[in-house]
């Protein structure tokens, strides 16, 4: 659809940039209609997509990524605000040129759990349970809070433990939480959760490979202990 001469709001809803980028994705859209997102609301004179052809007629895209704001709040219709958006894209864009994801940490034993993290939880006044889901090379893809306060079955859940897990596709997970009383042996009920949390692994295909304790300067793993197979 045409739109360049009309506003944004006479336009049905399902056919403005904003909705079509949603249904269609973004390269549905042309250059115009994307800056025009970016800018958000034109001119009380000009709609938006208008604006940003007009834009688009003075600078190429890559013109347009290395004006400066000042330059770019010398149009008419462009503030501080938009000029700013404008720039702020284009840096992304160009950040993201050089991105070089930092490599993940690796997991090979209890040690390296609590090595990682006995200094995020050592002053922790309340026990926090928390999920480290793993890739297939045992690599950390995400860590996760699942509870904080005294543990026990119905709030540490094993739905709860696996969200996340599930929503990374990770091939395994490993359990951890303190006693902040700084003595890690296991209690009944830790151990109790635990066996729950494997089985719903089992159910899930998800392997769980330890639960580790941390309390003050020692730690203790429950697959050590017997009690994760």
């Amino acid at each position: 659809m045409e739109i360049n001469n009309i506003r944004i709001h006479d336009i049905p809803e399902e056919e403005r940039p904003r909705e079509r980028l949603i249904r269609n994705g973004p390269e549905s859209l042309s250059n115009a209609e994307l800056l025009g997102i970016i800018l958000r609301t034109g001119s009380k004179e000009e709609n938006v997509v208008s604006l940003s052809n007009r834009i688009l007629s003075k600078y190429s895209i890559k013109q347009l990524s290395l004006t400066n704001v000042s330059r770019l709040m010398q149009e008419n219709g462009v503030g501080k605000a938009k000029a700013a958006q404008i720039a702020a894209v284009f840096e992304l864009a160009r950040r993201l040129e050089t991105f070089v994801e930092e490599p993940k940490r690796k997991i090979c034993s209890p040690k390296d759990v609590y090595t990682l993290m006995y200094p995020k939880m050592r002053e922790q006044k309340k026990e926090k349970f928390i999920t480290l889901c793993l890739d297939t090379k045992n690599q950390i893809l995400k860590e996760e809070v699942v509870s904080i306060g005294s543990l026990n079955a119905s709030i540490v859940h094993p739905r709860e433990v696996f969200k996340s897990a599930l929503m990374e596709s990770s091939a395994s997970v490993i359990m951890v939480h303190n006693h902040p009383s700084g003595d890690p042996s296991p209690s009944r009920e830790d151990i109790m959760v635990t066996k729950k949390i494997v089985e719903g692994g089992k159910l899930l295909g998800i392997d769980v490979l330890d639960h580790i304790i941390i309390g003050d300067g020692r730690y203790v793993s429950l697959k050590d202990e017997g009690f994760v197979r």
